[in-house]
């Protein structure tokens, strides 16, 4: 099914009119701030996942990165992303807002521009590869450091943050990995391309803190899930090798869902296949985003028409 529609500026657009002129500053410097969000089929019909917390944090980038006033509030966004998500009839889809200088700021100066907002949808499976949540895939430490967090803030979805990743992702896949991992300017081990990192070592679960990485909601979410299923949670500074000695690593993200490393720089990590706790989570996960599990249900905002809330009001 291909993307009939577009949220841009106000209200929905087909998709083929969704554009922006090419003198546009947030295009050519990367003056933008986006979310990465996914909505889920359930038994009630198409379910945003964690929403409300994604557009809070567009919306703390947005002001990061000292954007020009935004003409809509969180709530008319999130009401937005159910309109276009609805608009489109995906039963499963990936959302991304971006809001983006449009007009102005050619001078560098963020502030003196004019800020737009566009919502897509679109269907997006499996990011890292279909076999890729049952085996794992293969990483190597980058040679790529991931950003000082007084160079770019590591703690807003800046769009022209990427070229980091981007650069990182497109190393070692040339290198004949399916994924990168950076370390931070101080030699410890920080994210991957575009996903948060765990370690399993005696069913205890360790992730680096969150000085110079994104915090992602996906991560905040396996925290919360780990814990409900019994294991201790640290967020502590982890080292290169510490990679290579654990029962089980595993990386995390809106696009990556869940996913295991089975090796990485050569070196098989644990059995050399996605292991017991990853597997765990990675089921906890998918009961939670497709409502099965009526303690997470927060999580989810779904996409009904008005009839059918009220008639499950």
């Amino acid at each position: 099914m291909r993307l009939k529609h577009v949220w841009l500026n106000g209200g929905l657009v087909p998709a083929e009119e969704a554009t922006v002129p090419f003198l546009n500053a947030g295009l050519h410097y990367g003056l933008g701030v986006f979310e990465g969000i996914r909505a889920y089929r359930t038994a009630r019909g198409t379910a945003v996942f964690r929403l409300r917390e994604h557009i809070d944090r567009l919306m703390g980038s947005a002001k990061v990165l000292a954007l020009p006033p935004i003409p809509w509030s969180e709530t008319d966004i999130v009401e937005a992303v159910r309109e276009v998500v609805a608009a489109n009839g995906f039963a499963e889809c990936y959302v991304r807002p971006l809001i983006y200088v449009s007009d102005g700021s050619w001078n560098l100066d963020v502030g003196a521009g004019k800020a737009s907002l566009g919502i897509a949808v679109w269907e997006w499976t499996a990011y890292l590869g279909q076999e890729a949540r049952e085996l794992g895939v293969r990483a190597n430490v980058s040679s790529f450091t991931r950003h000082h967090p007084n160079v770019m803030m590591t703690k807003a979805k800046i769009s022209g943050n990427y070229a980091n990743s981007a650069l990182a992702k497109s190393e070692s896949v040339r290198l004949g990995f399916d994924e990168a991992i950076m370390l931070d300017p101080s030699g410890f081990v920080a994210e991957c391309t575009g996903e948060n990192l765990f370690l399993v070592r005696d069913a205890a679960l360790v992730t680096p803190p969150t000085a110079t990485i994104l915090e992602g909601i996906t991560r905040d979410s396996v925290i919360t899930l780990a814990r409900d299923l019994g294991h201790s949670v640290r967020e502590e500074p982890v080292s290169r090798d510490q990679l290579y000695l654990a029962d089980e690593v595993f990386v995390c993200g809106t696009a990556a869902e869940m996913v295991g490393l089975r090796e990485i720089d050569g070196r098989k990590i644990g059995s050399g296949r996605t292991g017991p706790v990853t597997r765990a989570l990675q089921q906890a996960f998918s009961e939670a985003v497709h409502g099965e599990n009526l303690r997470y249900d927060g999580w989810l905002a779904y996409v009904l028409d008005p009839a059918q809330e009220r008639a499950l009001a």
